[in-house]
């Protein structure tokens, strides 16, 4: 094939573009080159653009069909230099004319934002406790948690909102910068008389509940502190109403619970909230009071002391305030959308920041003479020498780590609108517009059409579609297509395929490869089993022994994604180091088994919820053979397909034998949540 070459490369960008594209095709301009080549030749050139593509790159392909006819065959880099068919404009501006971005969907962004920055600014208050403070110290200490940081933190909120409305305690927050305000007596608002210490400030610790205690906003600001390592699960209790004699019962059920939630009745449902204590958070048993203590007891005080601490919380604080005027704010809490996203954005920048080492990184929140630790770091020599004692190494002091995850998790927030627009996207791809030459799968054609006639309606009420064919009909294919003719031409295609058997995943992807004509920039494969549960468990318990809960993998350690497309969306390469975890948010098609995704509403602990659950916002979800699930497993798919729709997917099942029990159950959901969106969000 005969191509065209054209770089809109500046600075540097241009020097390694013209380095590359010198070593294959004849200049004929400046930014210019023509070269008859192969298509093995063209993959190697792009795959050379990417792997040296920086923001300045933009490099643009165009395949010289005839005498007046040429086709832009792909672009490299920044595509805004490029309109849809790859020509250059005459001109630009920097005036945002049309400002498009000014309208979205995400209404309540900024209560979520504020939300998200406010509780990680609290969200690790807890570590400040001596029995924390002593587990860092002493990495072979096996003394177990009686009450985690998280409850802790959430205690120590409730301390300082007290009996206020939520009006009160943000203004007394709002006010904690002001150049007179006392900070030793600002601390003395979290440690006062009201902090209930539970196990030793009994029983008024267990008839003052927080969740039952709290008004609206700060029982969302509490719930996103006390989950951001782990959701509450209920206990398994001795009639006489304590935990500590059913303790591996209690343990049984929270990795029952983990992998295969068990069904509830409506009525324990009812004021669930008011009843969750620190049993919740994890099974305890009894200990001496010296050792509960510990566990209430800050011998350095709070980082909430901190001029810069105190300066961010007055901010949000005054924002939290400002949005809470409007009437739908109040309950946020029960507003699903609106608490996960919070959720999703405080763990993230959580995990991201809890893996940063570089100092120079993390130059604009340290305070090296703090006395608080937030985490350790292992000592390389360690793992050289396993006879070697192993003193910790600090990584964060406690104040830097709740202010750097403060800056992320708004971040993170502020960037999610952009997210679906800037991940790469399938746009354009001539394979899944082909008509079928067999008449065997002609019916292809007419539900592609179909679902293109339909493409305006559903992206405004959402499509919930059931393929029904016999076994070798091509329904794989067919799923690809349909999916493909109700995505928005200018911005393309982006759909996860989830698979029931895992024996079919790498054969379904492989045929995605072979039919469709994708390359490994286009498509990811998630393969391969998690991690068994002992294993999990044991890097867990590895985790939480120096303070790092937040460093885990966001995938399982087993799990392997075949992809090498171009994962430098800002937001992904900020917000997390993980290669293998960008690649699988950023392909834009992904074929995995159904248990990849169903973290996203499925997973205890651990943030296995983050990487599943960005995937899901921000792609098309096909449900490939549900049948081959029993109806112990239909809660699974309740649940992803409820998330789906709550996020504005398309779903579509596809099977040979749906069970039709199966089918309404999921529609009914779909539907249900596709009301609820715009409100929602």
């Amino acid at each position: 094939m005969n191509v065209l070459f054209v770089a809109q490369c500046s600075k540097n960008a241009l020097t390694e573009t013209r380095r590359i594209l010198d070593q294959f095709a004849e200049r004929r301009g400046e930014r210019t080159w023509q070269t008859p080549i192969t298509q093995a030749g063209l993959d190697t050139v792009r795959r050379l653009l990417r792997q040296s593509a920086r923001k300045n790159t933009a490099v643009a392909c165009h395949w010289i069909r005839g005498r007046d006819h040429s086709e832009l065959l792909w672009v490299v880099g920044d595509a805004r230099q490029f309109n849809d068919q790859g020509a250059v404009p005459t001109n630009t501006t920097a005036r945002n004319v049309l400002r498009t971005e000014d309208e979205n969907a995400w209404h309540h962004l900024p209560l979520m934002t504020a939300l998200a920055a406010l509780a990680a600014l609290l969200h690790d208050l807890g570590k400040a406790t001596q029995a924390f403070q002593n587990r860092l110290r002493n990495p072979g200490l096996r003394e177990r948690n009686h009450y985690r940081h998280e409850w802790v933190s959430v205690r120590l909120f409730q301390a300082f909102v007290g009996s206020d409305g939520d009006a009160g305690w943000l203004q007394r927050l709002a006010a904690c910068a002001e150049p007179d305000t006392d900070a030793q007596a600002f601390e003395a608002l979290w440690l006062n008389h009201r902090l209930l210490r539970d196990g030793l400030d009994e029983p008024q610790a267990a008839q003052h509940l927080p969740f039952a205690q709290l008004p609206p906003l700060a029982q969302a600001v509490a719930w996103l502190v006390f989950t951001h390592h782990r959701l509450p699960c209920l206990p398994v209790k001795r009639p006489d109403g304590s935990c500590d004699e059913d303790m591996d019962a209690s343990r049984a059920q929270w990795r029952r619970f983990g992998a295969h939630p068990r069904f509830v009745n409506a009525n324990e449902l009812d004021g669930i909230l008011a009843r969750i204590s620190a049993d919740w958070n994890e099974p305890r048993e009894r200990a001496d009071p010296a050792t509960v203590q510990a566990h209430w007891h800050f011998p350095h005080g709070l980082p909430v002391a901190t001029p810069a601490w105190r300066k961010q919380a007055a901010r949000y604080a005054r924002k939290l305030l400002e949005l809470s005027q409007a009437p739908a704010n109040g309950q946020v809490l029960h507003d699903p959308f609106a608490m996960h996203v919070s959720r999703l954005c405080l763990m993230l920048a959580d995990h991201h920041y809890s893996s940063i080492t570089d100092t120079a990184r993390r130059q604009p929140f340290l305070n090296a003479g703090y006395p608080l630790a937030a985490n350790t770091i292992k000592d390389d020599s360690y793992q050289r020498f396993p006879g070697k004692r192993q003193d910790p190494i600090f990584n964060q002091t406690l104040d830097e780590h709740l202010l750097g995850v403060q800056a992320h998790a708004t971040l993170v927030a502020r960037s999610l609108p952009s997210l679906v627009q800037s991940l790469p996207a399938l746009k354009n791809h001539k394979p899944l517009k082909k008509r079928s030459a067999d008449a065997r799968f002609a019916w292809q054609d007419k539900s592609a059409d179909l679902a293109a006639s339909l493409r305006t309606q559903a992206t405004t009420q959402g499509a919930f579609i059931v393929n029904m064919a016999s076994t070798g009909c091509g329904k794989t294919l067919a799923n690809a297509r349909v999916m493909n003719a109700l995505a928005d031409p200018a911005t393309g295609i982006r759909c996860a395929f989830a698979i029931g058997l895992r024996t079919l995943t790498l054969q379904t992807g492989r045929s995605f490869q072979n039919d469709l004509g994708l390359g490994d920039e286009q498509l990811a494969i998630q393969v391969g089993g998690s991690a068994s549960r002992a294993l999990f468990e044991y890097w867990e318990q590895q985790a939480e022994a120096t303070g790092s809960a937040s460093r885990q993998d966001l995938l399982d350690e087993a799990g392997t994604v075949l992809y090498e497309g171009n994962d430098q969306h800002p937001l992904l390469q900020r917000l997390t180091d993980d290669a293998k975890t960008r690649a699988l948010i950023a392909a834009p098609l992904l074929v995995c088994t159904v248990d990849h995704l169903t973290p996203a509403t499925e997973s205890l602990r651990g943030g296995r919820q983050i990487a599943p659950m960005l995937r899901l916002l921000s792609s098309d979800l096909v449900l490939d053979e549900p049948d081959d699930f029993d109806m112990a497993d239909l809660p699974a798919l309740t649940r992803l397909v409820h998330w789906a729709g709550l996020l504005g997917s398309r779903v579509l099942l596809s099977s040979a034998t749906l069970p039709p029990a199966l089918v309404e159950g999921l529609f009914l959901v779909k539907r249900s949540e596709i009301k609820k969106r715009g409100e929602a969000r």
